[in-house]
């Protein structure tokens, strides 16, 4: 059985928005709270940070393609998406 993925974001201490997929969100936030080595490079020294979205989206490939859109959105929407104003789209 394939693992479920998930699409989520994380908020740097200065509320930049970075987006990411995983397959165990806790394990990846610990990841990138930590500067562990397998964390963002993008995330290194912009703590404290908070989970404030995810959602399991199903296969890597949407998830994939989920991440991609959402980082081409603009800043307002992916906030609309934090605060639950927001849902993932159903076609991607």
């Amino acid at each position: 059985m394939n693992p479920e993925w998930s699409v989520y974001m994380v908020r740097t201490v200065k509320g930049a928005l970075y987006t990411g997929i995983t397959t165990d969100v806790e394990r990846r936030f610990a990841e990138h709270q930590t500067g562990a080595p397998k964390g963002a490079r993008s995330l290194r020294g912009k703590g404290p940070l908070e989970l404030v979205f995810r959602s399991a989206v199903g296969d890597r490939s949407r998830a994939s393609r989920l991440e991609w859109h959402i980082k081409q959105w603009p800043r307002t929407r992916k906030e609309a998406l934090v605060r639950g104003e927001l849902s993932l789209p159903d076609d991607v």
